[in-house]
C-alpha cells in the first residue's frame, strides 16, 4: 500500500520524524548532538520555524514542529537533513559514504487539543520507553530537558504550545502510555495518518486528500 501525500500546510501542527540509513547511529558522541542541535538552531532561524518539541535519539530523531507558511515545512526538513548530511561527512571524513538518513523524513497532522499532549508525550517520553535513561527529563538532547533544565536564554529555542502544559505533565509524561494510544500514533507514523478525533481526521482527510491514510494493508477486495 502505498503512502498519503505529504502536506505542507502552514498553521497546521506536524509530528516528523527521520532514521539514519540502515539505522546507523549518526550521534556517536555529545558533539555530535551539539552540531546537529547547532544546525536546528539555524534552520529555525532561517525559516522562522517554531519548534514546539523535540527529542534526539542516537540513530533518529523527533520533532513536533508549527511552520507558519505553506511550503514551510520542506524547505525547513530540506535544508536540514542536506545541511547536517554535509557536515557529518566533512567531519568524519566520509564525503563519498553516501546517504546518512534512510530516505525523505515522515509527517502526519495533529490536532491542537488533547491530541497534541499525547504526540508531545510519545516524544519527549522516547528515551525513558527505550531504556536510555531512568526519567525522561534527563536525557540532555530533548525539549523536556531544556524546559526542566535550560537556562532561561536555552529556553528560548521552543516555542509555547497551543495549550497549558499540564502541571503533572512531568508524572505523566514519565508514566507509560496506553497501548491504544502507542498504537494509534505509530500508525500516524508509518501512514502518515492524522491524529486528531474521528471527525476532525475526516475533515483534514477530505480537505488534503489523504483517504490511503485510513485504508487498512492488503489487496482491495473484488467486487462480487
Amino acid at each position: 500500500m502505498g503512502r498519503a501525500p505529504r502536506v505542507d500546510i502552514g498553521n497546521e501542527i506536524y509530528h516528523v520524524l527521520n532514521r539514519a540509513n540502515n539505522r546507523m547511529t549518526i550521534f556517536e558522541k555529545d558533539k555530535d548532538y551539539e552540531a546537529f542541535e547547532s544546525i536546528l538552531k539555524e534552520a529555525k532561524d532561517r525559516y522562522l520555524m517554531r519548534i514546539l518539541s523535540f527529542c534526539l535519539m542516537p540513530n533518529h530523531w523527533h520533532f513536533i514542529l508549527y511552520p507558519r507558511n505553506d511550503g514551510d515545512l520542506n524547505k525547513f526538513m530540506h535544508w536540514l537533513t542536506l545541511t547536517h548530511t554535509q557536515r557529518w561527512h566533512e567531519h568524519y571524513h566520509l564525503v563519498s559514504y553516501g546517504h546518512l538518513y534512510q530516505g525523505r523524513y515522515k509527517s502526519f497532522l495533529i490536532q491542537k487539543d488533547e491530541h497534541f499532549l499525547q504526540v508531545a508525550n510519545y516524544v519527549e517520553r522516547n528515551t525513558l520507553r527505550s531504556g536510555l535513561v531512568k526519567k525522561a527529563q534527563d536525557w540532555n538532547w530533548s525539549s523536556l530537558w531544556l524546559r526542566e533544565h535550560g537556562t532561561l536564554r536555552q529556553k528560548e529555542f521552543l516555542e509555547l504550545w497551543p495549550m497549558p502544559i499540564p502541571e503533572n505533565y512531568l508524572e505523566y509524561v514519565n508514566r507509560p502510555e496506553s497501548e491504544n494510544i502507542l498504537e494509534s500514533i505509530r500508525d500516524s507514523v508509518n501512514k502518515n495518518r492524522p491524529f486528531g478525533k474521528s471527525g476532525w481526521i475526516v475533515d483534514v482527510v477530505n480537505k488534503f486528500g489523504l483517504e490511503i491514510s485510513l485504508r487498512q494493508p492488503g489487496r482491495p477486495k473484488r467486487s462480487v
